[in-house]
């Protein structure tokens, strides 16, 4: 992938660099799309038995849709989330490989399953369209990253991967490097009444000692998203003080909603 046509987006006083589109191509008959953070969606059909078997899946899928990433989850997990709410599909895994390229943190891996083919093709052509507007919400410079997840409504995947409530609002956040995310975090739950489900620190819990704090939490639809606001306010002007270009994935969106 690669970011073309960039333009700015004011954000906080800061400028935010963001991506209008990007390359497309495969001849791979799995090959369903790219989307932002090195973002690729795929769908197997037929998949194979054994192999499914020693993927330690419970079920027997025909196919398999995938959603993977080298950078970011959050926004991942966010837009198959919702893709799975829409399709007649069931999560298989959801896992955080230690990645995210130059930066201190990890990538996703997604895998979907149906009966169907073209549901699990449907459910990752969902998922990389809200890819590109979810991931708006991570930042990256050459001094850390940071990235935030709000859903007032959470379902499998997020159930999944970050134990979240199904139905219930649910918020994310993570800050790079480590202190940052720290301070994101206490900010974030002094400002709002929320209900903390996990906290991960380079030692405990994160991807193999990613350098990055993590919190996941839940409560009251209007109170999470005040709590992922208060730890956005935090971790954009900690990392904006190192003095260097802070670039958003995509484009911010969270400013419109």
């Amino acid at each position: 992938m690669g970011y073309n046509n960039n333009i700015q987006a004011s954000l906080g006083g800061k400028q935010i660099q963001t991506r209008q589109d990007m390359a497309d191509k495969s001849n791979c008959k799995e090959f369903i799309g790219t989307a932002a953070l090195d973002t690729i969606g795929m769908v197997i059909a037929g998949v194979d038995n054994t192999l499914l078997e020693n993927m330690h899946v419970d079920k027997s899928y025909r196919a398999l849709g995938i959603l993977t990433a080298r950078c970011g989850a959050a926004g991942q997990f966010l837009a198959m989330d919702d893709a799975v709410k829409m399709t007649n599909t069931e999560v298989v895994t959801v896992e955080l490989p230690l990645d995210a390229k130059t930066w201190g943190g990890h990538g996703c891996y997604v895998v979907v399953g149906a009966d169907s083919v073209e549901d699990c093709r449907n459910a990752v052509q969902i998922a990389l369209r809200l890819t590109d507007k979810y991931v708006g919400e991570v930042y990256m410079s050459d001094s850390g990253h940071l990235e935030f997840c709000y859903s007032a409504s959470a379902g499998k995947v997020l159930e999944k991967a970050v134990q979240a409530e199904r139905g219930k609002a649910y918020g994310f956040m993570t800050g790079s490097p480590a202190g940052i995310g720290l301070v994101m975090a206490d900010n974030a739950l002094k400002a709002s009444p929320v209900d903390l489900i996990w906290e991960m620190s380079p030692h405990h819990g994160t991807t193999h000692f990613s350098n990055e704090v993590m919190i996941s939490f839940k409560g009251d639809a209007g109170n999470v998203w005040e709590a992922v606001m208060a730890g956005r306010r935090t971790g954009l002007d900690l990392l904006g003080s190192f003095g260097n270009e802070i670039v958003s994935a995509t484009r911010p969106y969270y400013d419109d909603l």
